[in-house]
């Protein structure tokens, strides 16, 4: 269905011009017969006549709708929809006047009915609200807000959501003079019915003694107003549940756009801003595609919830995706691809916004400092080494039209230009660049001094992020580096990364800078340490820029990273050392996060083998640095000092291994050293008793942990003993590490974790790591770590006091924390509806001296903790340590164990129920596990 738009001067719109009759939508001939039978059935009692009307209005909105939403579900444009959506209001609104003035209040008195807002423009979502202005004349007033009254009572009782002012002309110009909101609303002003002379007087006041020479403070008022809305919405336009109307290129953008062109131009559709030199043909052509696209996605929205749901979440991605008609295709799932549509069109919305601004600037329609705000505000310093370029307004721009027909390798240092002067780039120069982006071929990709610039660029860490972002914008960096443009925009379809991959990239590249430049550390101690250290600094920011890059790949993306690294490497001037160290640190990118979070970092095996893959302490200080910067440029609160610690520790166990030194240490010894260091912190027991408690404990314990936790729970056990008390907890939390831990002694069992863990799950703490022990005498010292929920300490100890009396009553049986998690798991979003994650189970026996290492990984769910721990202690399988760890909706989760006997689980029919026990929680039927 094919719909144009027709407007007049001041935005009056006939209707929709389609290739299907306007009765299929809304035939209002039709509706005012059976209005007028209805009228004569119920005579002079208004209210039934309303109460009947309103079914026959409310018919005719459901129909329109419905052709509406057949047509865009099957292949139809979202600006199509919308306008088919504002011509059945516009035709219901006018059956809806007829009637009020016919049957309901009748009157003669001068009334123009005005759209404005996203109706006014001609487009109307199908969850959107609908915003009239009732235009009234001074002359008999009275009545024509009966009239108005009237007709929103109708519209009311439809169940629309309605936008409304009633005003004369006089007071829109004066509300407008003072409120930029109301100003805004009348550049969008359409005729829908009544006294059209009204709203000429109106538009004619309005252009004259309002928009005319007002336009630098309009100008700077909606792009504050951007400013703040983007910053609500997520100062991204690449996150990766963005929000289709009022997020950083979205729709909102869009709009601003067209007002600020439209006031300081003065045109009456966007159209006309070609003929005004603001956009070139092509340009206009891609304003209406990002449009169309961006309408289309919000329009399925809406039909699809019911609702005026703006956010694209997860569980719409997949929907829209197949609605939209994306398929998989080269490996690449339809939902990705979709994804990635959407925020290249966001992209294109960026574009459009620098090509406006710029052209505001020339017109001095906007104040610098608000350019700046936009562009980026650099410190100025005298310009160096411009080569073919210029300086205008303190910005790098070309010195002629031609500069990248001439020599093409100027597309890469204009960027290196700006990058080594601190400066902006012109939005004149990028234009241009993006006009001159087929000169980026396999000739450039090959020239030396192209790929020198480049490196030199990327290894800046001054303005190399800003630098890069730009190029990217452009679309030059994908161009020239072809394997990253294979993932500009690319989504992965997760609940862990909050990014697209070209985004995380850039900012881990930033993460990198801040640390060479010294901004973190406090935060980040060792990092901070190493990085002066690192003698192949030019392989690191390389790997930080590749290690992702192979992503979307149906190989590991590590290993095809690397081999990429290999390819990469040596065309940007890297040595063989170089490339290789570079290339390992791709393949290896995620081992030392991996290890870090899901291993036991006590136990000597798990170090000697990571100290085995990293060889040596120049790789692991790197190594250590692009996890750092990998986990940081994941989202907002993904790093923690949970994971700091876990990092560092993981670091110095391995630095002394690789440096000789803690392999030499014998066990036997660091257990007594470890004795006789708590001795010395409890001065005030005898030494029989520390004699006894030395005793209660095994040797694992007395390695495993640290001289702060050996004094607590030594403290702990003592007061138990003493109070003849068997149950007991201690919590305490710690900010920088974005933990709480809750210490419980209790008589040991094998459901002992997994009672612990689903008193966790009822109380929605999230545990990320366990330490288990039991004491010689038969107690079980566990030790469990859950994130933290707040920030102030007073609210976080108060929580966990809940979670400890929780535990209490699980343990004392006087709440079943099974059913209670069922309860819970009933009001859970069901994740399985939306993602797939195949349960795998992984056991290792090489991996500790001592134990099995168990680990498994699947969907994660309300009480998934419960439920693997209770399996393994129906197995008969004692648990020694637990380290949690959550991608999203992935959840990783490894246990340290062994049977009843002390041995690991080596026999392989065993192994094979360990793994056949553990998939089955996984099953949709054994989401409660059920207790004895």
């Amino acid at each position: 269905m094919n719909v144009q738009t027709a407007p007049s001067a001041h935005g009056k719109w006939n209707g929709p011009r389609m290739d299907l009759p306007m009765k299929a939508l809304i035939d209002r001939a039709e509706i005012e017969v059976k209005i007028a039978g209805l009228a004569g059935l119920h005579g002079d009692n208004t209210q039934s006549l309303r109460k009947a009307a309103v079914d026959v209005f409310a018919d005719a909105l459901a129909k329109g709708a419905a052709v509406a939403r057949a047509e865009l579900e099957a292949g139809g444009g979202g600006l199509a929809c919308g306008a088919h959506l504002a011509f059945v209001e516009d035709e219901v609104l006018r059956a809806i006047h007829d009637c009020v003035v016919k049957y309901i209040a009748p009157s003669t008195s001068k009334l123009c009915v005005v759209a404005v807002g996203g109706y006014g423009r001609g487009a109307l979502a199908p969850g959107s609200d609908i915003d009239l202005l009732f235009l009234l004349d001074g002359k008999g007033r009275a009545r024509a807000e009966g009239v108005v009254e009237a007709m929103l009572y109708f519209l009311w009782d439809l169940k629309q959501k309605v936008g409304h002012a009633t005003r004369s002309v006089e007071e829109c110009l004066k509300q407008a003079r003072a409120d930029m909101t109301i100003r805004t609303t009348l550049l969008e002003t359409r005729y829908v019915l009544g006294d059209e002379s009204l709203l000429d007087q109106l538009s004619a006041r309005f252009d004259q003694e309002i928009v005319r020479n007002t336009a630098p403070e309009f100008v700077q008022a909606k792009l504050t107003e951007r400013e703040e809305r983007v910053r609500r919405a997520g100062s991204s336009r690449y996150l990766v549940e963005p929000n289709v109307k009022e997020g950083k290129g979205g729709l909102r953008d869009l709009n601003t756009l067209f007002w600020i062109s439209k006031y300081t131009y003065r045109v009456r559709d966007v159209d006309s801003l070609v003929a005004a030199g603001l956009f070139s043909e092509q340009e206009l052509r891609l304003f209406h595609r990002c449009e169309n696209f961006l309408w289309s996605v919000r329009c399925h929205m809406h039909f699809y919830t019911g609702r005026a749901e703006e956010r694209l979440s997860f569980d719409l991605q997949r929907v829209l995706a197949e609605k939209m008609r994306f398929k998989p295709a080269a490996g690449v799932p339809g939902v990705e691809r979709f994804m990635k549509r959407y925020f290249v069109t966001a992209k294109h919305v960026g574009d459009l916004t620098n090509i406006v601004c710029a052209a505001l600037e020339e017109r001095q329609a906007k104040p610098r400092a608000m350019f700046d705000r936009v562009f980026g505000s650099l410190r100025r310093k005298k310009p160096r080494d411009l080569g073919p370029f210029a300086i205008e307004t303190d910005r790098v721009t070309v010195a002629a039209n031609d500069i990248f027909e001439r020599d093409p390798v100027n597309l890469i240092r204009l960027f290196w230009v700006a990058a080594h002067n601190e400066l902006p780039i012109h939005p004149d120069a990028l234009r241009l660049v993006t006009q001159s982006l087929p000169r980026i071929d396999a000739k450039l990709r090959a020239d030396p001094e192209a790929n020198r610039l480049f490196l030199e660029i990327l290894v800046n860490p001054q303005s190399n992020e800003r630098a890069l972002r730009l190029m990217n914008e452009a679309g030059v960096f994908g161009r020239f580096i072809t394997e990253f443009g294979r993932v500009v925009a690319m989504m992965q379809f997760n609940m862990y990364h909050h990014y697209t991959v070209d985004e995380h990239t850039l900012r881990a590249l930033r993460e990198l800078a801040s640390v060479e430049l010294g901004h973190h550390k406090k935060e980040l101690p060792l990092t901070s340490e190493l990085m002066p250290t690192i003698t192949h600094r030019r392989a690191l920011y390389l790997a930080v820029l590749l290690h992702d890059i192979a992503k979307g790949r149906p190989e590991d993306h590590s290993v095809a990273g690397a081999a990429l690294a290999r390819k990469i490497g040596p065309r940007l001037g890297l040595d063989d050392a170089e490339t290789e160290t570079c290339a390992w640190l791709v393949e290896e990118h995620l081992t030392m996060s991996n290890i870090a979070q899901s291993r036991d970092l006590a136990d000597p095996r798990t170090i000697q083998a990571f100290a085995d893959k990293v060889q040596s302490i120049e790789r692991l200080k790197m190594l250590a640095i692009l996890t750092v910067c990998d986990i940081r440029a994941v989202g907002p609160g993904v790093w923690n000092g949970w994971k700091g610690e876990l990092l560092r520790t993981l670091y110095w166990e391995t630095e002394l291994v690789l440096a000789g030194g803690h392999s030499s240490v014998d066990r036997k010894a660091r257990v007594e050293r470890s004795q006789r260091e708590l001795r010395e912190k409890l001065p005030a027991w005898s030494d029989p008793e520390f004699a006894d408690y030395v005793a209660r404990h095994y040797p694992a314990y007395w390695l495993k942990v640290d001289l702060a936790h050996k004094i607590q729970h030594a403290q702990l056990l003592y007061a138990s003993a003493v109070e003849l008390n068997s149950l007991a907890t201690e919590y305490t939390t710690d900010a920088f590490r974005g933990v709480t831990e809750l210490t419980v002694v209790a008589p040991d069992h094998p459901r002992l974790l997994s009672i612990i863990a689903g008193a966790c799950a009822v109380c929605g703490a999230n545990i990320v790591d366990a330490q288990v022990f039991t004491t010689a005498d038969g107690l079980a010292l566990d030790t469990i770590s859950v994130s933290r929920a707040f920030d102030r300490d007073e609210d976080e100890l108060r929580r966990a006091k809940r979670v400890a009396k929780s535990i209490e009553q699980a343990l004392r049986g006087e709440i079943r924390v099974t059913e209670l998690l069922a309860d819970k798991a009933k009001t859970a979003p069901n994740r399985a509806e939306t993602f797939s994650v195949p349960p795998d189970v992984i056991i290792d026996n090489s991996l500790s001296r001592k134990y099995s290492v168990v680990e498994v990984s699947g969907l994660d769910r309300v009480g998934l903790l419960h439920d693997l721990t209770f399996a393994l202690s129906k197995l008969n399988l004692n648990i020694a340590s637990a380290h949690i760890v959550t991608f999203g909706e992935k959840a990783v989760d490894t246990f340290y164990v062994t049977d009843l006997t002390g041995a690991k689980v080596t026999n392989p029919a065993r192994q094979a129920a360990l793994r056949r026990h553990l998939i089955e929680v996984f099953a949709p039927k054994t989401r409660a596990v059920k207790t004895a």
